[in-house]
């Protein structure tokens, strides 16, 4: 009987370690995608509770005014509330027909340079008609 050649002998040599340099570019490539996707959750996720957070504190300033409270305070309190501060309050209109505008800023989860640190939600609410 003939005994078996090692490997080096059937011309494998070269090719050794091959497939650990495969699992690391493969790793690599999962952890870059891994990061930019939680990136891209974060500014989701913040955008989300800007504009969230600047629907709540206009309807709730737009409510303060319709009984007889200056609508910033109100809208100020339930945007920090909500994670965010307020960055310009505004209410245009007389006592029955208004709208009390407002923009929020809420600060992004992560830090990435060259993307905003903040993120700005917008709203407007009045009276129901």
């Amino acid at each position: 009987m003939s005994r078996p050649r090692a490997p080096e002998a059937w011309g494998t040599r070269g090719e050794r370690g091959s497939g650990t340099l495969l699992v690391v570019g493969v790793m690599a490539v999962v952890g870059v995608v891994a990061a930019v996707a939680m990136v891209a959750a974060a500014y989701l996720v913040a955008g989300h509770q800007a504009r969230g957070a600047a629907d709540l504190a206009a309807l709730s300033g737009a409510a303060a005014y319709a009984e007889g409270r200056a609508p910033c305070p109100a809208a100020a309190r339930l945007a920090k509330a909500n994670g965010g501060r307020l960055a310009s309050c505004d209410r245009v209109g007389d006592d029955v027909d208004y709208v009390v505008s407002v923009e929020v800023v809420v600060d992004v989860g992560v830090r990435v340079p060259g993307l905003p640190r903040h993120l700005e939600g917008r709203a407007h609410a009045g009276p129901v008609r």
